[in-house]
């Protein structure tokens, strides 16, 4: 008997873990790098001539800086690069693959799950959807193009307010609680729905504060003035102009739904280096202009926003030199436009690693 009801209460918890967002926290526990299998998602087709980094017969060794040791260690580059759970890092300038290695089971046609580092890709394709007039600025506020949400409530926070993550709207970023507000909208089913239940925390401009809900509301408002999906806006304005090598997808909360702006773009790490290739170029893209230049540049704005640390969507990694798109695990897309080098780290975790202190010695060695 006791055996009977085990074996109809299985399947029933089963069930009802599946159908929330925490049942799937449990049931998948923290985010990993291959989470692309677990949600449905939109496509994003490669075009019909990719472009291609240049690259040697064999690129070159790198040297690990001796100031960075794994473990109080001393290791070579590779040697770190496993430890740490790498499973893409590339090295480019002047359009040239210096280094190129994948690691820990992946390699150069690995889907990788982007993360936060997606965050960058929306703020692009809100500065694209306010150059083709479908915002009209970023001083809009941002309830212009979301209508669901309350104007009495959040009526004086404009686009740049979400851009710059000062918005002031109550969200909890614990990524470790399955009852936070961040996991509700990863593994929730309803992203529409959920935005419509946001509270104020403080008046926008007052404060930094970062937090994925932004990023949301970004996606949301360019799919609502665009009427197009994200992952299709995406397709169109720039991953089949800069020559992607591959297709891509952006994770939904459900079967054709609401695309997760905040993360959640699957991509290989040659074309997430693209991206950086793009910003490195100030948004051109070859003879063509592919983000307005000086979006790029307030992207770069390290002076009046936010003690100089993050600009729309884009965090700083040396004022005025350096910065880059991250994303939770150690996913990151480092851009150096006076060395004219972009830096692609993908892995399962952060790892005890410098990161951006890495990529720096890198960019000025090389």
């Amino acid at each position: 008997m006791a055996m009977k009801i085990k074996a109809l209460l299985l399947p029933a918890l089963a069930l009802l873990f599946s159908s929330c967002h925490v049942g799937r926290f449990v049931i998948y526990n923290f985010a990993g790098i291959n989470d692309h299998k677990k949600f449905p998602a939109g496509p994003v087709a490669k075009p019909a001539e990719p472009f291609v980094f240049h690259t040697g017969a064999s690129p070159g060794a790198v040297q690990l800086p001796k100031s960075i040791k794994i473990n109080k260690s001393d290791a070579g580059f590779e040697e770190m690069l496993d430890k740490t759970k790498t499973v893409a890092f590339l090295i480019i300038r002047n359009d040239s693959l210096l280094y190129e290695h994948y690691d820990n089971g992946y390699e150069q046609e690995s889907i990788v799950a982007s993360f936060s580092a997606a965050k960058s890709y929306v703020s692009a394709l809100v500065g694209i959807a306010i150059q083709e007039g479908f915002i009209k600025s970023v001083n809009d506020p941002v309830t212009h193009y979301i209508p669901e949400l309350d104007k009495a409530k959040f009526g004086n926070v404009t686009i740049e307010h979400l851009l710059d993550m000062r918005s002031g709207i109550y969200f909890n970023e614990g990524y470790f609680n399955p009852f936070g507000d961040v996991a509700k909208y990863y593994y929730g089913r309803n992203l529409k729905k959920y935005i419509t239940r946001l509270k104020v925390k403080r008046n926008p401009g007052e404060e930094f504060e970062y937090i994925s809900l932004n990023t949301q509301l970004l996606g949301m408002a360019v799919e609502n003035a665009t009427g197009k999906p994200l992952y299709q806006y995406l397709e169109e304005k720039l991953w089949l102009p800069m020559g992607m090598e591959y297709d891509a997808s952006w994770s939904l909360d459900r079967k054709n739904g609401t695309p997760k702006g905040f993360c959640c773009l699957n991509a290989r790490a040659r074309d997430f280096a693209k991206f950086g290739r793009l910003y490195l170029n100030m948004g051109k893209w070859n003879n063509r202009q592919l983000v307005p230049e000086a979006w790029v540049r307030r992207s770069m704005n390290y002076d009046s926003v936010n003690d100089g640390a993050y600009s729309y969507q884009w965090w700083t990694i040396q004022p005025g030199k350096s910065y880059s798109a991250i994303g939770i695990l150690g996913q990151y897309i480092y851009v150096h436009p006076e060395k004219k080098m972009v830096i692609v780290r993908l892995g399962k975790k952060e790892s005890a690693m410098p990161w951006p202190n890495l990529f720096e010695q890198l960019a000025e060695r090389n």
